[in-house]
C-alpha cells in the first residue's frame, strides 16, 4: 500500500494514476478544499476511482486524529506526500493556511511514518526554497537560507523537519524540488491555465515584470517519471558527507534532495507565444511590475537526479503546451 497525499491535486492525481498502472495499491488523501474549483478535483478523482486498487479518504493532512487513524488502519509501505497549500501570492494574504498545511500537516505525516516504520517517504518541496540565491542553475547541494515568500519558507521548513526525522529515526526521506509544473489536468490558478482562459475569452492577461521572467517549465509526465524512479530508490546515508564541503542535498542520515526541472529556462513572453500559437489567437497583454514574493528566474541543476535514477526531464514547451491545450479543449468543450 502506498499513500498519496494530495491525490485529487494536479501532481498527486498523475502520480497516483501512474502507481496504479504499475500495479500498486494506492490510498489517496485529499481535503478537496476550494483554493480552486473543487469540481476539477472531483473530476480527477472519478478517473482514479475507476481503478480497483484505489481507495480514497477526504481528510486534511492537518487533521492529526484522522491521519493517525489512517496510518493505523492501512499501514503503508511508502508515502508520496504531495498535499500542500500552494501558491506564492496567497501566502502574502493568508499565511496561517500555509503553516497549518505545509508545516503542521507535514508533521502529522512524519509522525505516521515514524510510528509505522515506513520504508520511504518522498515529499514535495519547491524551487521557491531558492529565493534570493543568485547562483544559477540552482543546485540542491547549495544552502537555501533566503526564501522570499512564506510559501517557500514553509517548504524549506519541511525539508529541515524531514532531515530531523531521518537523522533521529533512520527513516529514508527524499525531498523533490519541483520547478513550475504544467500540463493536462493542471491547476486553474497557474499562469498557463489563466492565460489560456483569458486569450480564448478575449480578456487581457497580466504579464508581471513585463514578461522579463524566466521559468524552468516542467511537463507533468516528466515530473511523474522522476517521482516514481526516486520512490523506487530509498535514500541512503552518504558516508562521505562530513569529509568534504557542506552538501545540503545529502546527509549522514538516509536523506536526499533532488531538483526536478526541465533544466532549460524559458522567458515568460516566449511561453505566451507558444500558447498563442497552439490556440491560433493572440493575447492582449497588460505589462505590470514584478509582484512581492516573485523570483525573477529559475533554472534547475538536475545532474544528481540524472546520476542517481537515470532520468532527467526533457519535454519541450512546444510539445507540453500543445498537449495541455488539447486537454483543455476536451475538458471545457471548446472547439478548435
Amino acid at each position: 500500500m502506498i499513500f498519496v497525499t494530495g491525490a485529487a491535486g494536479f501532481i498527486g492525481f498523475h502520480v497516483a494514476q501512474r502507481l496504479l498502472r504499475d500495479g500498486h495499491a494506492v490510498l489517496g488523501i485529499d481535503n478537496l478544499n476550494d483554493y480552486y474549483d473543487p469540481a476539477l478535483k472531483r473530476a480527477r478523482l472519478v478517473q482514479l476511482q475507476s481503478h480497483r486498487k484505489f481507495s480514497f479518504h477526504a481528510v486534511s493532512v492537518s487533521d492529526q486524529a484522522a491521519i493517525t487513524y489512517l496510518f493505523s488502519l492501512h499501514p503503508p509501505t511508502a508515502v508520496v506526500h504531495l498535499a500542500a497549500q500552494a501558491g506564492v501570492r496567497l501566502s502574502l494574504s493568508n499565511p496561517h493556511a500555509y503553516v497549518e498545511s505545509n508545516v503542521s500537516g507535514f508533521l502529522n505525516i512524519l509522525e505516521g511514518c515514524r510510528l509505522h516504520k515506513v520504508k520511504h517517504l518522498v515529499y514535495a518541496s519547491s524551487s521557491s526554497v531558492y529565493g534570493l540565491n543568485p547562483s544559477m542553475p540552482f543546485s540542491a547541494k547549495e544552502a537555501t537560507d533566503h526564501p522570499v515568500s512564506l510559501y517557500g519558507a514553509t517548504k524549506k521548513a519541511g525539508e529541515m523537519m524531514a532531515h530531523c526525522y531521518s537523522h533521529l529515526y533512520g527513516l529514508p526521506m527524499t525531498g523533490l524540488r519541483f520547478f513550475t509544473v504544467y500540463g493536462p489536468w493542471g491547476r486553474p490558478d497557474m499562469a498557463y491555465y489563466t492565460f489560456t482562459d483569458a486569450i480564448l475569452a478575449g480578456r487581457t492577461i497580466d504579464v508581471y515584470n513585463k514578461g522579463k521572467m524566466k521559468r524552468d517549465f516542467t511537463y507533468i509526465d516528466d515530473v511523474v517519471e522522476g517521482v516514481v524512479r526516486v520512490l523506487d530508490k530509498p535514500a541512503r546515508p552518504n558516508p562521505k558527507w562530513a569529509k568534504g564541503p557542506p552538501d545540503s542535498s545529502t546527509s549522514s542520515a538516509p536523506f536526499r534532495l533532488y531538483n526536478i526541472g526541465n533544466h532549460s529556462p524559458v522567458e515568460l513572453l516566449r511561453f505566451i507565444e507558444v500558447i498563442e500559437s497552439c490556440l491560433g489567437k493572440k493575447a492582449v497583454k497588460r505589462m505590470l511590475p514584478a509582484q512581492p514574493g516573485d523570483v525573477i528566474a529559475t533554472a534547475a541543476d538536475v545532474s544528481e537526479l540524472s546520476r542517481d535514477v537515470g532520468f532527467e526531464p526533457s519535454t519541450p514547451i512546444e510539445v507540453g503546451i500543445a498537449r495541455f491545450i488539447d486537454w483543455y479543449r476536451s475538458y471545457h468543450g471548446v472547439k478548435a
